[in-house]
């Protein structure tokens, strides 16, 4: 069984949630970081969620914890065998870990989470995220997801950040490659169970469901 350290409303934890999902893989997951803190022993150097134990490995950095559940459990599905597709997976996760998160990180730690930032610099985060996310979009004409006709890594790594992305209280220009993409999402059920938690609209709510999620899955 796989244990995932890591509390539930964090989106790189949702990441590796969503794969143990798709992949119908057996888990365990204990409340860490956030106002939970970190256990002492805790086995990441960097003091961060999520990290995962599989068997005697253990595996931090949630996009390395995707590969790492998809390239073992996952070959031929999320890890594709078509050496062009698993290159474009990788291009766009690390899309994901670059660019967009560049953006989209403080739009979303400045609106809900609280930290210091300026009505300009919030215009500017979900702005840029647009544009970023027109990227995206333009890659998805004419496909299912961003792989081809079936899901992959970028698309978990990339699809965990949407629901907060299209449920925020910001202006977000018409996309509509991505909206139909992430409706597809939406429409899978390990997506609505471990991506689309409920988050909050300001930092007392978001404590507040940080709290309320201890425990579940």
């Amino acid at each position: 069984m796989i244990t995932v350290l890591g509390r539930r409303n964090s989106m790189n934890v949702q990441k590796v949630m969503w794969t143990l999902g798709e992949l119908n893989l057996p888990y365990r997951r204990e409340d860490v970081g956030g106002s939970f803190g970190y256990p002492p022993g805790y086995p990441n150097p960097m003091q961060v969620v999520p990290t995962i134990r599989d068997g005697d490995l253990v595996v931090w950095e949630s996009n390395a914890c995707v590969r790492h559940l998809a390239r073992t459990y996952g070959t031929g599905t999320l890890w594709p065998d078509d050496v062009a597709r698993q290159a474009q997976a990788d291009m766009w996760t690390e899309w994901q870990r670059s660019d967009i998160s560049n953006a989209f990180f403080p739009l979303f730690t400045g609106l809900i989470r609280g930290f210091a930032t300026t009505p300009e610099k919030l215009e500017r985060g979900a702005k840029e995220s647009g544009r970023l996310f027109g990227q995206l979009d333009t890659w998805l004409q004419g496909r299912m997801f961003i792989t081809g006709d079936t899901l992959s890594i970028a698309d978990i790594c990339i699809g965990a950040m949407m629901y907060r992305y299209m449920t925020m209280p910001i202006e977000r220009p018409t996309l509509a490659n991505l909206a139909s993409w992430y409706h597809r999402l939406t429409e899978r059920p390990a997506y609505r169970r471990h991506v689309m938690v409920e988050y909050g609209r300001n930092p007392g709510e978001w404590a507040q469901r940080e709290q309320e999620n201890a425990g579940i899955q």
